[in-house]
């Protein structure tokens, strides 16, 4: 049996633009954090990071369409919540939501795609610090890792970023067909990273 190479190197063999796709499917899966705390807190405009999602799959499978990166980073800095304003958990996956939108944005202006490789790990992030807030355990550093890698949150978060690689991986001719599909199937899911639904 031939060894696969690891997680992150298949990542960072793909095509720029299966890495944007992979990146885009992360970004839509952290949506939710942000239309919750929005709707609890009344904070932000969800529509706006909607709108920036619709772009980017769009840009996915048709070359001709242009739009504004700038404005777009404007409107999501705009929206962006500031965790000391706020006392709900919620302010951070949120935040980190509209932090990965804006790192692709950017990523994809400058054509930077170790920061389009590195939303695998900020969505990977947002579900430990979860794990950890929600969990009453006291570890200690390698023990507290260990404790989050095993946990069943973390395990579905490393399920579905194994199961979007293989899916890019086995395309790598990028179609409309096989980003709608991807599109709709996680939205149809209708769970964030960290579990919540809208």
């Amino acid at each position: 049996m031939i060894k696969k190479p690891g997680f992150f190197k298949r990542l960072k063999a793909l095509s720029l633009a299966q890495k944007q796709l992979f990146a885009v499917a992360l970004c839509q899966r952290m949506l939710p954090n942000y239309q919750l705390f929005s709707e609890v807190c009344k904070f932000g405009e969800p529509a706006v990071l909607s709108t920036v999602l619709e772009l980017l799959w769009q840009a996915q499978y048709d070359p001709k369409l242009k739009f504004n990166i700038d404005v777009q980073l404007q409107r999501l800095e705009d929206n962006t919540p500031e965790p000391s304003d706020f006392e709900a958990y919620g302010v951070y996956p949120a935040m980190d939501a509209v932090v990965a939108l804006s790192t692709l944005l950017g990523a994809i202006q400058g054509k930077i795609e170790e920061d389009i490789v590195n939303i695998s790990k900020l969505s990977s992030s947002t579900v430990a610090n979860y794990i950890e807030a929600i969990s009453d355990v006291e570890l200690e550093d390698d023990a507290m890792d260990d404790f989050i890698f095993a946990h069943p949150v973390m395990e579905e978060e490393k399920a579905l970023q194994n199961t979007l690689l293989e899916i890019i991986e086995e395309n790598p001719k990028i179609t409309a067909d096989l980003v709608k599909g991807l599109r709709q199937d996680i939205i149809e899911a209708g769970v964030s990273n960290i579990g919540i639904s809208v």
